[in-house]
């Protein structure tokens, strides 16, 4: 199993879940995070430092988020590697609440 970054994170991009990640398996696109699910060691430290809560265990990822499945997956060998915190995005208290975010997802 692994863990799923969800849209939640989309125009946020908060990073405390890297600094805690002891494989490096997160990976940063323009507006949200991922996390390669086959280097992720399903240890769950990260899930609880997301501020937002868009970190889900992949058995217990929302209906209307199964889509993010596949983008981990996909976007985790494209996007490169983060291991050190960021600021968030400048407007993330904008959009910290706003659900269903897929369609604002920038995926280049």
């Amino acid at each position: 199993m692994t863990f799923i970054v969800g849209s939640a994170c989309v125009n946020c991009k908060h990073t405390d879940c890297v600094e805690v990640c002891p494989v490096d398996c997160f990976y940063e696109g323009e507006n949200t995070l991922v996390i390669d699910p086959e280097e992720c060691i399903d240890c769950g430290l990260c899930e609880p430092e997301c501020p937002v809560n868009a970190i889900y265990a992949e058995d217990e990822v929302p209906a209307d988020e199964i889509d993010f499945i596949k983008i981990n997956e996909k976007y985790s060998q494209i996007w490169p590697n983060i291991t050190e915190a960021k600021d968030p995005l400048p407007d993330h208290e904008k959009w910290k609440d706003v659900p269903n975010k897929i369609e604002l997802l920038i995926l280049e």
